[in-house]
């Protein structure tokens, strides 16, 4: 491996969809930058999720208006990169059992489309239509977004990654950082480099990358796991993906086979009960798979900022930048915070709805 630069006008920590994008729009904009990753590209957060592109969010019209800006540059990623993501359209389907569920979605459904968000209520009848597994009588209402695609996360972080480096980016794998110095100066066991602007998008280890350089990031670390079924006796349609909107139970088509998740054990929780309150709650929504064998999928961590959307801006008095508490959003929303962060850097641009540290 080729030593590190001296120096460069901004350093990217953390080579996931997030810390990829912000590397590519920077140096496309002509910034010299350099990007450091702990381990390889794209293994942290971003091999952890399920794989969908959504741009609705529940009670959230600000994260997405950030995932239409996303999804927009998503479309015409394979045009710009040269690489393909495998899109395909699956829709988004949010299951209410409750009517003040259905009276908050009424609430907000104006604000998700001013935010460019396609989201309809649809009846439990259209519901079932959508999703053939739910059981009709467990469902009141239904939130349905078209907008919403499998794709490989893997090939967004490729192919970020391959046109940062087009554009003159240098991209390190296997180069954790241990220090960052108040002037800007990043440490590794590969040497060190001084950098005009720091940039935290380390994901689950945000925090601990802040730490480094006395700045205290408002985010939090929790574990992730998603499960796979045994594969059902008759073959499957492809689904939507579904979220459960009372506790939080996903699923997706994965093959032949169904993804699986919901949040994670309680804090006095054991993973055997965590299990079994899970197989319980897809039994009573999916009556189809009651008793299906769950199998352990893949595990990671996500990073959360205090109210559950992700964090970008800069401290005040250092060179030092974040993006960062995207609570397993950052798929969804990566080009859009790579681009945000470029304006913040060149332009100097305030980033409206995400507060700056203090």
């Amino acid at each position: 491996m080729n030593a590190l630069p001296e120096r460069t006008d901004a350093l990217v920590i953390g080579g996931g969809v997030v810390g990829t994008s912000i590397a590519c729009h920077l140096a496309e904009a002509g910034v010299a930058t350099v990007l450091l990753e702990r381990g390889t590209l794209g293994s942290g957060a971003s091999a952890a999720t399920a794989g969908v592109l959504r741009t609705y969010f529940p009670g959230d019209p600000r994260t997405g208006e950030l995932a239409v800006r996303s999804m927009a540059a998503y479309h015409a990623f394979t045009e710009r990169t040269g690489t393909p993501l495998g899109l395909e359209r699956v829709g988004f389907l949010v299951v209410f059992t409750q009517e003040h569920q259905v009276e908050e979605f009424r609430r907000t459904q104006a604000a998700q489309q001013a935010a460019g968000v396609d989201v309809e209520l649809v009846t439990a009848s259209e519901a079932v239509r959508l999703n053939p597994l739910l059981g009709e009588r467990a469902v009141l209402a239904a939130a349905w977004s078209p907008e919403a695609y499998a794709c490989d996360p893997a090939a967004i972080v490729r192919g970020y990654a391959a046109a940062a480096q087009q554009a003159g980016a240098v991209v390190r794998t296997e180069t954790p950082v241990t220090g960052i110095d108040p002037d800007g100066r990043v440490h590794t066991a590969a040497g060190s480099i001084r950098a005009g602007t720091v940039i935290c998008a380390a994901g689950p280890w945000a925090g601990t990358v802040a730490s480094l350089a006395d700045v205290d990031l408002p985010v939090t670390t929790y574990p992730i796991e998603l499960l796979l079924t045994d594969a059902p006796a008759a073959p499957l349609p492809t689904l939507p993906m579904t979220l459960h909107a009372s506790t939080g139970l996903r699923i997706r088509t994965w093959k032949d086979r169904i993804l699986i998740g919901m949040g994670r054990p309680g804090p006095d929780e054991s993973r055997q009960a965590w299990l079994r309150r899970l197989s319980h709650q897809l039994g009573t929504t999916y009556p189809a798979l009651d008793g299906i064998r769950l199998h352990r999928g893949w595990s990671g961590a996500f990073d959360a900022g205090p109210d559950g959307t992700g964090l970008i801006g800069r401290h005040p008095s250092r060179p030092f930048f974040y993006a960062a508490g995207f609570s397993g959003q950052g798929l969804c929303q990566a080009p859009a915070a790579g681009e945000l962060v470029r304006d913040l850097v060149v332009d100097g641009q305030p980033v409206h709805h995400r507060g700056d540290l203090s």
